[in-house]
């Protein structure tokens, strides 16, 4: 794309793509329904997921207080689409990023970030993502590089609180309700419920977790030692838990009814979406896809 300025031509770089993504409405899954309900497609960003906009945020702001400069190596535990977003933003900005992930993860996840020249770490799957967060910051203290620390830094939920707030608001034309989000590192329903709650103290916000025993990619109940430092249960209005088996039907509903391809994080979000949509009347519920269901393929998620 380019701009016109004056007499010249101003064309984009990737990183310009990052946001601005489409809202759109659902026809078919809610029924009839006086609500209207609304899917916020974070897919639509350049690596795939609503997790572009705080590894951007994130070296952007880190460059600028002069923490890390190009050709520094980053390091970062992450389940899957923070590892992607980093791995492409640090292609992008000049820099070397190593990610560890547990075991298990899917094989779509793991040869995206290679592809973008990630180093990538596979820690035991037992573990989990708190075995990943512990053995990134031995590395770090072995000063093998610098962690962004997705899970405690400010960066993270202020890229939504500067971007993805402000456009669901646009978008709605300030009539947004309720506003629905999976719960992983949260910082996106961290930065949306500050950025909406001061447009409209009001609407609802409603983070979404597993239920006892689940395991939804994206969705965490964190242990208390590892719980995000960025995560305040003050901006969330109600806690809503979901099954693995609702989330992933719901993930292939979406495809099926709207043709909208998601993980199964987007159909855990839905899937209360959804609930809400029965209890309410004249209300304009958001929910977020966080990213593309073409990320799951290899683990049947969406059968043959």
């Amino acid at each position: 794309m380019a701009l016109c300025q004056g007499d010249s031509l101003v064309y984009k770089y990737l990183e310009d793509f990052v946001g601005h993504t489409p809202l759109v409405r659902l026809k078919r899954m809610p029924g009839d329904s006086s609500n209207v309900v609304l899917l916020k497609l974070e897919g639509n960003n350049p690596a795939g997921s609503v997790k572009d906009r705080p590894a951007l945020s994130m070296i952007r702001r880190a460059e600028a207080r002069g923490d890390i400069k190009p050709g520094d190596t980053l390091i970062e535990p992450t389940s899957g689409n923070t590892g992607i977003a980093l791995a492409m933003a640090a292609a992008m900005m000049g820099y070397k990023m190593i990610l560890l992930m547990p075991e298990g993860s899917s094989a779509e996840r793991v040869q995206t970030m290679r592809a973008y020249g990630a180093e990538v770490i596979l820690t035991p799957k037992e573990t989990s993502m708190p075995g990943a967060i512990d053995e990134a910051h031995r590395m770090q203290r072995a000063g093998l590089g610098v962690i962004l620390d997705q899970f405690a830094n400010p960066d993270n939920p202020l890229a939504h609180y500067e971007s993805t707030g402000p456009e669901i608001w646009a978008d709605t034309q300030g009539r947004v309700t309720h506003f629905v989000s999976s719960m992983g590192t949260t910082g996106t329903i961290m930065g949306n419920s500050r950025y909406l709650k001061e447009q409209n103290p009001a609407i609802q916000i409603i983070g979404v977790q597993p239920e006892t025993g689940s395991q939804i990619p994206g969705i965490r109940k964190w242990e208390d030692e590892y719980l995000p430092k960025i995560c305040d249960f003050s901006r969330i209005d109600q806690l809503i838990h979901v099954s693995q088996q609702e989330a992933e039907e719901t993930a292939r509903r979406l495809a099926r009814e709207e043709g909208i391809l998601a993980g199964p994080s987007s159909g855990g979000a839905l899937a209360v979406a959804l609930r809400l949509n029965q209890q309410l009347e004249n209300a304009v519920i958001v929910s977020i896809v966080c990213d593309r269901g073409d990320r799951y393929l290899s683990t049947g998620l969406f059968p043959l």
